[in-house]
């Protein structure tokens, strides 16, 4: 039960609000998945609020280099319902089915040294689907298969500087793998992995380029008398894999690849009696390219019934 905080990670909305035609990096909230990435919820309804606050103070080159300074700063309030089948599906060798809804609550503003106020504001993001999360348990692996979409749900005007929301939609397939290294299960390395399809964007005719993001942790697990605690180290990573198209974009615009680097620490604590989960990660970035460069905190709690 205590995994489905990172199906929740689906939440994949839209993650970077800038000027409508920029595209700093991809819809997905990077480090969301980084603890337990294979792990399936348990039967039955999970809910699971997470605050995600992402804050960057410089814009960086092709090679690192700073071309300005500013704030950036992103506060993601999310809200998943997910439900997991008690059975199993013999026919995909033991695969167990759920599915979840993500509301994000989602509040940004941009500035710069170079541009001044850029954008800011507030309201429902883009909701993100997961109909269909199929999960695989076995003694030594844990595996998560995930097909979903980002909906343009959120406030989205061509040219506006208070937009929430993408206007595109985001097809995505994700997987999750979570490797108990020892015996007792305590030490486990954990890595999720998930691909953007974006489509055409709504009154600007700007195609942004798919993005591949990757969260990953290495994790050591403590048990006590009603708890289990896990701690350790947790990263992220993002690259733009295809090129950002469009009637505006120039040559020099489409040749920009965003890639985003990250490592920092992070625990979980399960109350098993009680369904509950609380977790807790931070992250520096390091080493970003063509995009803003900082570093994100992220609160997450869930509860079972």
């Amino acid at each position: 039960m205590w995994q489905y905080l990172r199906i929740l990670v689906a939440v994949f909305l839209w993650l970077c609000a800038a000027a409508a035609q920029a595209q700093n990096r991809g819809v997905y909230p990077l480090g969301l998945s980084a603890i337990n990435s294979g792990v399936s919820a348990e039967p039955g309804l999970t809910y699971n609020n997470s605050f995600l606050f992402y804050s960057r103070n410089e814009q960086k080159g092709a090679n690192g280099e700073v071309l300005a300074t500013g704030q950036q700063s992103v506060l993601l309030d999310m809200n998943t319902l997910l439900w997991a089948s008690t059975g199993e599906i013999a026919m995909l060798g033991g695969a167990r089915f759920s599915s979840a809804v993500t509301i994000p609550i989602a509040n940004n503003s941009l500035s710069s040294s170079g541009q001044g106020a850029i954008s800011g504001g507030g309201g429902f993001g883009d909701f993100y689907f997961q109909p269909v999360i199929l999960g695989w348990r076995t003694e030594r692996v844990d595996i998560r298969g995930i097909f979903g979409f980002l909906a343009p749900t959120g406030k989205f005007n061509a040219g506006a500087t208070d937009n929430v929301g993408n206007g595109y939609w985001t097809p995505v397939l994700a997987a999750g793998q979570t490797f108990y290294l020892t015996e007792d299960r305590a030490t486990t390395l954990s890595a999720f992995g998930m691909y953007e399809f974006h489509t055409t964007q709504s009154g600007t005719h700007i195609q942004p380029g798919e993005t591949f993001d990757l969260d990953y942790s290495l994790m050591r697990a403590f048990t006590f008398e009603d708890s289990r605690l896990q701690v350790g180290l947790v990263g992220y990573g993002a690259w733009q894999t295809t090129a950002k198209t469009g009637p505006a974009i120039t040559p020099a615009e489409e040749a920009q690849r965003y890639r985003v680097n990250a490592l920092g620490a992070g625990l979980n604590w399960i109350l098993p009696a009680r369904k509950v989960t609380l977790s807790f990660k931070y992250f520096d970035e390091f080493s970003n390219q063509w995009t803003y460069q900082g570093y994100s905190l992220q609160i997450s709690a869930g509860i079972g019934f």
